[in-house]
């Protein structure tokens, strides 16, 4: 079967192409043909050498995919062949507080990922999608879109009529957009391109800001709530941009600290607690997440946005253009 490999953590010159045998399942396991996958920051990140976690040598990459049960190992029952499902992030995170061996069981990190023809899962690692989604759609959830529940549902525990700024207008940003819209939150959403603010606004987001002509766009988020401040911020951004969601969230606010797209900077704890600020790493969530926000997501037929399709010989330029931070949305590789 075709697949592809990260040689070293070097460069994307790195991801190779090669053939492997078809894996079988063992007991609770599910062998899964994958239709398609799709990327993250942190794929890059690991791809470059950067990413903040251990990673296997010569891993498969990719956390994120989605296909048809094509066997299943003794005592599975949570799925049978032909059913569609997708992967989960976490391999042994089913539910509860994540276990001190659970980072090591990520796909396309501590274990080989999703960017081959036929995986080999948990049968507690996967989850049936949507009816209403494609595979092609439902490749894009694992990651992105349960990182944002988690962040908004889980821990922000959304009321409808609150208030949430969203950075950016990547996988995770654009879910929390739609999430928070199908609670009946109120969105501001900030970006650098009044092309993406358009399609924000489209998506639903109520107050939009460029932060490249509005630099100080927590003062101007601050301004939109008539100076009590936003509710809850996904922060993508990181260390570059904390400061400034402190700054916006009203007092005693979340923030749910997700990535660091925006560089390194010192953070000072004294704002914290003069906020009586509630913050919070968020690193993707569990089995039992998952199915939750697949109910929600059946239930209002949430479409997820995809960017840009790409073959799985394009991969090395489904990379890239992640890398060149263009996209809208979800970047899938169709196997």
């Amino acid at each position: 079967m075709r697949a592809y490999r990260l040689k070293s953590q070097t460069g994307l010159d790195a991801l190779e192409r090669i053939d492997l045998p078809e894996p079988k399942p063992a007991r609770g396991q599910v062998a899964v043909r994958v239709a398609n996958c799709s990327l993250n920051f942190r794929d890059l990140a690991i791809a470059l050498g950067r990413y903040r976690a251990p990673t296997r040598a010569n891993v498969i990459p990719l956390s994120d995919g989605a296909g048809e049960v094509v066997a299943v190992g003794p005592d599975v029952t949570r799925v049978k062949v032909g059913d569609r499902v997708a992967s989960c992030f976490f391999q042994n995170w089913i539910g509860g507080e994540p276990g001190a061996d659970t980072q090591a069981s990520a796909l396309g990190g501590g274990i080989d990922g999703m960017l081959a023809e036929v995986v080999v899962l948990e049968q507690e690692g996967l989850v049936p999608i949507p009816a209403h989604m494609t595979l092609e759609e439902a490749a894009t959830l694992p990651c992105a879109a349960l990182t944002a529940w988690h962040a908004l549902i889980e821990h922000g525990r959304l009321v409808a009529g609150q208030t949430i700024l969203v950075q950016g207008t990547g996988g995770v940003s654009i879910f929390a957009l739609q999430i928070a819209r199908m609670m009946g939150v109120e969105v501001i959403a900030t970006s650098s391109s009044d092309e993406k603010l358009a399609r924000a606004r489209a998506l639903g987001a109520t107050h939009l800001i460029n932060y490249k002509t509005t630099p100080d766009w927590d003062k101007a988020a601050i301004d939109i709530t008539g100076g009590r401040g936003v509710d809850q911020v996904v922060e993508v951004g990181g260390p570059g941009t904390f400061a400034r969601s402190l700054n916006v969230i009203r007092s005693g606010g979340k923030i749910s600290t997700i990535g660091v797209l925006a560089g390194m900077a010192d953070i000072n704890p004294g704002m914290i607690l003069a906020k009586r600020a509630n913050v919070r790493g968020i690193s993707v969530g569990s089995t039992r997440m998952f199915e939750a926000m697949n109910r929600a997501f059946s239930f209002n037929k949430v479409q997820p946005v995809v960017d840009r399709v790409f073959a799985f010989d394009e991969t090395i330029e489904a990379y890239r253009h992640l890398q060149a931070g263009a996209h809208f949305g979800k970047i899938v590789i169709k196997i």
